[in-house]
């Protein structure tokens, strides 16, 4: 155990921000240097609240299984190279969760029940900023190779965790990558602000050293098609991700102006990185009206602001949520409380309980508004509010509802993958889809979820395919739910 009345006597602190009138003049990570840094007076202190409970709950809250208690102790007894060996025991890429991860781990922490829960998100990235820091991140290049060959189609956590995985156990991998950068959602879907790609990078290369191959600009059937890449490889990995994004068929959506959060976010993350684009969508001077709630709305809402956007509002069709845990979301489930991220610290206004009903436009075919209803739930049901009707300014609505799968044409439909009511690929227990040799990992199989989920399944599924190759894998499997439709 750590400190052993540390979290009694020391309060939960996270890591400072830098003041919100300086960072919303760049692209830089939220906080002084890199989160890790900005944690690193305070984290002993943090890591000794840890109880290293007789029932680590925080296990059950990480889908990777993260040995938590373990390495809050190691970093309260100043051993940081154990504690990011520890680290990287269950995790392949900590600093992605460490800056993107909401922590499940926190809401099942034990010292929560009654008290704030252990900062385990600030500790987890602290250790491996330093570890990069320290120059203790290495190649693990495999000491015998199997001759056998995968080919990893999408390049988001998923697809890197099970490449990984995969090439460490002596395999011959290549991830294709449509777009002309590894990385998917991780380079162009997140904003320079929550995650630098200087730290997708540096893993990149570890993983080029270790022996992965990289592919971009190749668009699995299309330029490749289904049928080629079995003939290929004696293993394909599915790590499309859930790339149809939901819509909102009402009058008005053909105005010009309005846009899916996935054609706005990509621009911007390429711009700042110093692409130069034609047509970029900007909220520059515009009243901009994002239509969702969650993490890819708030990513609207701190890119809007930085690009100089008039005023900003995030409209969730959801009431307001609680400030504290709801009775029926007890610990240590995850509950649907009320967060705010960096981006919401930075300006705008989130509206709750409002249903758009339709968009308005000028004789140019442009919009300049939607009207709303408020809307309240009753029986499952949403139900106007008579008399609720108003109308919000907007030059720019940009559509951040989440998405309902993967992609079905091209690759999925080339290799015949069954398909479950929700339209992610089906599997089983082992990953496997209903076309021989072809297995499936992420969102393109659980449905649109967390980064954390999406390396576990990574991991998961790399013990899967190990397993078909050899006969056994002596990889690593996290254990998970299985909440999901799965082949008998």
């Amino acid at each position: 155990m750590a400190d052993p009345r540390g979290f009694m006597t020391t309060p939960r602190k996270v890591a400072d921000r830098r003041p919100v009138a300086e960072r919303v003049q760049d692209w830089n990570e939220v906080y002084p240097g890199t989160p890790g840094k900005a944690v690193l007076p305070i984290i002993g202190k943090q890591a000794g609240r840890c109880m290293d409970c007789g029932i680590p709950f925080c296990h059950q809250g990480c889908p990777l299984g993260n040995l938590i208690p373990e390495w809050n102790d190691m970093i309260w007894r100043d051993d940081w190279r154990g504690a990011a060996e520890r680290l990287h025991a269950t995790n392949n890429f900590p600093e992605f969760t460490g800056r993107l991860c909401p922590a499940p781990c926190e809401t099942a922490c034990v010292v929560g029940i009654n008290r704030e829960p252990v900062t385990i998100k600030n500790v987890e990235v602290a250790i491996i900023d330093r570890a990069w820091d320290d120059r203790r991140v290495e190649p693990e290049a495999p000491a015998w190779h199997t001759g056998r060959t995968v080919a990893v189609v999408g390049s988001g956590p998923a697809g890197l965790a099970v490449a990984q995985q995969l090439t460490r156990a002596g395999h011959t991998v290549v991830v294709y990558e449509r777009a002309d950068a590894i990385g998917g959602l991780l380079r162009y879907g997140i904003p320079e602000f929550k995650m630098e790609k200087k730290v997708l990078d540096q893993r990149l290369k570890q993983m080029r050293l270790e022996g992965t191959v990289f592919k971009t600009g190749v668009d699995i059937g299309t330029d490749i098609t289904g049928e080629q890449l079995i003939e290929r490889f004696d293993a394909v990995v599915l790590a499309v991700g859930s790339t149809v994004a939901r819509d909102l068929p009402i009058p008005g959506r053909e105005l010009a102006g309005i846009h899916q959060a996935m054609e706005f976010l990509p621009q911007a993350n390429r711009v700042a990185a110093g692409q130069q684009l034609d047509d970029q969508i900007l909220a520059t001077g515009k009243d901009v009206v994002i239509i969702g709630g969650g993490d890819t709305g708030a990513d609207c809402l701190g890119t809007s602001l930085r690009q100089g956007a008039r005023s900003v509002t995030q409209l969730e069709i959801l009431p307001t949520p609680s400030t504290e845990r709801p009775v029926n979301q007890p610990w240590p489930t995850y509950p649907m409380i009320y967060r705010v991220s960096s981006a919401h610290e930075e300006g705008g206004e989130r509206v709750y309980s409002v249903s758009t009903t339709q968009f308005n436009g000028d004789e140019s075919g442009n919009v300049t508004g939607l009207e709303v209803n408020e809307v309240r739930l009753e029986n499952g049901r949403f139900e106007s509010v008579p008399g609720s009707n108003q109308e919000l300014s907007a030059q720019l609505v940009l559509l951040a509802m989440g998405f309902t799968g993967p992609q079905r044409t091209g690759v999925v439909e080339q290799l015949g993958l069954e398909l479950d009511p929700r339209g992610n690929i089906v599997r089983n227990a082992d990953f496997a889809t209903t076309a021989d040799r072809v297995f499936v990992c992420g969102d393109a199989g659980r449905g649109q979820s967390l980064i954390v989920w999406a390396i576990a399944e990574g991991r998961a599924c790399a013990n899967g395919v190990d397993a078909f190759l050899q006969g056994s894998s002596r990889l690593p499997k996290p254990i998970l739910p299985t909440d999901r439709p799965l082949l008998v």
